[in-house]
């Protein structure tokens, strides 16, 4: 189901992009890493055979939260054995493009597009009831990920509205969302945005830490914050840019170690270079090896206890590494958009309902 992806492909952006035309083809991808101790996929049954699942977030090893188009969720209790599938009443025309866990009960959702498209919805009860708190309400703005340093700190990403970025930050709960002023930020290059494909293209960590990457424009960028969002810094990536192409998705292992993968969306048979790794928190990035896969990686996950291990999914399939990224192998060739990891169990989702559970 490669396709799906390039028919999606103006939705990942939060504006159409103008045309410039794609980066030159690069070389194959470096030779992947050696076959050792395979971690092994299990296909699970979710019931959800007309749902594009795109986010995705763990709780611990049992519980576990998704969300997808036609305003659908998803949770389970016992590790993917089960699941719970559902949609929030009065939003089944929406797209859930990212999913942020804070326990069993508790649990936030994204939702993507123009203006009042953009919306943030919040349970207490496991989904028996949601709360809409936040609507969009600039014609312009699209949000694309959201994420929380706790349960009451939190903060969401839109694309530039000419040139600056509208970022949100809630301290109680979601119940207030706040926004960042437009000059707590460098600006934004033209058309510059991030990619709505898995809800990691915004990640934070610790108590006060994030960061975001960016696409479609001239430099794939990461912005970075120390103070819950209210300054931020900016670093170039040397990743492949353009108007379909950037950074998707970033994850972080610890504070210092983490990794910026991305590519061209507009090319699903293009090999590009389209993984980045940092040592130093972010401030440098250096690019590394190519996903075995052609095209672009739309979601990424270190695996927790794994040190360097990486798994990366997108159109073309799921790969991971060993190595921090210099090498990767194969391990299913269907479409994935996101992964996560809790401990050395992590879950891909994708087109279909599709859940695929990988343990290492």
């Amino acid at each position: 189901m490669r396709y799906l992806s390039f028919l999606l492909f103006l939705t990942l952006l939060g504006c159409t992009p103008e045309p410039d035309g794609p980066p030159t083809p690069s070389d194959e991808p470096m030779q992947p890493v050696e076959a050792g101790v395979m971690p092994t996929l299990t296909r699970l049954q979710t019931g959800a055979d007309s749902v594009l699942f795109i986010g995705i977030h763990p709780v611990d090893a049992q519980t576990v939260w998704i969300s997808g188009t036609r305003g659908t969720y998803a949770r389970t209790t016992d590790g993917g054995d089960n699941w719970m599938v559902n949609t929030v009443p009065d939003a089944d025309t929406l797209q859930f493009r990212d999913v942020h866990a804070v326990d069993t009960n508790t649990a936030y959702l994204l939702s993507i597009g123009p203006g009042a498209s953009s919306r943030i919805y919040k349970t207490n009860d496991g989904g028996s009831e949601w709360v809409m708190v936040f609507e969009n309400d600039v014609p312009d703005a699209f949000y694309d990920c959201m994420s929380f340093w706790d349960a009451e700190h939190g903060i969401a990403f839109s694309d530039a509205v000419d040139t600056t970025f509208p970022i949100l930050t809630t301290n109680d709960g979601g119940v207030t969302w706040t926004r960042v002023p437009a000059d707590a930020l460098p600006p934004a290059l033209p058309g510059e945005g991030s990619f709505a494909a898995s809800g990691t293209c915004l990640v934070t960590h610790g108590d006060s830490t994030a960061w975001f990457g960016t696409g479609a424009s001239t430099t794939a960028r990461v912005f970075k914050t120390t103070d819950r969002g209210q300054t931020w810094s900016m670093v170039e990536t040397n990743l492949v840019s353009g108007a379909a192409a950037g950074i998707a998705s970033l994850t972080f292992r610890d504070a210092l170690n983490g990794a910026a993968l991305g590519g061209n969306i507009a090319e699903p048979d293009q090999h590009t270079d389209n993984v980045a790794i940092t040592t130093d928190g972010g401030l440098t990035w250096t690019t590394v090896g190519r996903t075995t896969f052609p095209g672009a990686v739309y979601g990424s996950s270190y695996v927790p206890g794994e040190g360097t291990t990486l798994v990366a999914v997108g159109p073309g399939g799921v790969d991971y590494s060993t190595d921090n990224g210099v090498t990767w192998a194969n391990l299913d060739t269907e479409t994935h958009w996101s992964v996560a990891f809790a401990g050395t169990t992590g879950w891909a989702i994708g087109p279909e309902g599709r859940v695929t559970r990988i343990d290492f």
